[in-house]
């Protein structure tokens, strides 16, 4: 599975056969080659890009020496893609030129974090649907959440207030509507996961 690393831009609409389209702006790359590791060496083949120009004084030593090995300039974002039968070699960049218009990808990001939520605004509880008859204090709540006497616990996956969103998602199967490659621009239908300015994660099979 290849890929590209990306950056959202934002949302927009493009008017395609009398239809009015939600899309999303994705930066894809220019990312350079960092690694490529092989099965003799590491056991496994994939190739590393490197996405986002950094600093030289907001890199660790570590990253500095391993950019160095591979002559590309200094990057922030580095992720490892499976790329079959690849003839890339190390410092060669790969463009939105990878992509071309009407084909499938998927796309994974780290979703907007919400903080601390209920079950109504996580999981989508009805909540107890009445303010009235009696009731002053469970509009919002849970409810139950498991028999007291058997099986005397809360099984496992029982859905509860918590931690929303901040996590990596991932949706398949987004079309691809537009390659700006003079910007390195990428336009995908409908929406992806995490805020402006995110990184997100493109692969094609």
């Amino acid at each position: 599975m290849s890929g590209i690393i990306g950056k959202k831009i934002g949302m927009t609409s493009l008017f395609l056969e009398g239809k009015n389209i939600p899309c999303t702006l994705i930066e894809a790359g220019p990312c350079s080659v960092t690694q490529i590791k092989t099965i003799e060496k590491d056991g496994y083949s994939s190739i590393q890009l490197g996405f986002d120009h950094a600093k030289s004084k907001n890199i660790t030593k570590s990253k500095s020496g391993h950019l160095k090995k591979s002559n590309s300039p200094i990057k922030k974002k580095f992720k490892e893609f499976s790329w079959a039968n690849s003839t890339l070699k190390l410092g060669d960049i790969v463009n939105v030129d990878h992509f071309s218009e009407g084909e499938y990808v998927d796309i994974s990001g780290i979703s907007k974090g919400k903080g601390f939520q209920g079950v109504v605004k996580r999981h989508g509880f009805a909540g107890v649907g009445q303010s009235t008859h009696g009731q002053h204090n469970r509009l919002r709540a849970p409810g139950s959440i498991g028999a007291a006497s058997y099986p005397a616990r809360v099984f496992k996956g029982m859905r509860m207030a918590g931690q929303t969103g901040n996590k990596k998602v991932k949706v398949i199967n987004l079309l691809v509507l537009k390659v700006v490659p003079e910007d390195n621009v990428i336009l995908v239908k409908g929406c992806v996961p995490g805020p402006k300015n995110s990184y997100v994660i493109i692969q094609k099979w």
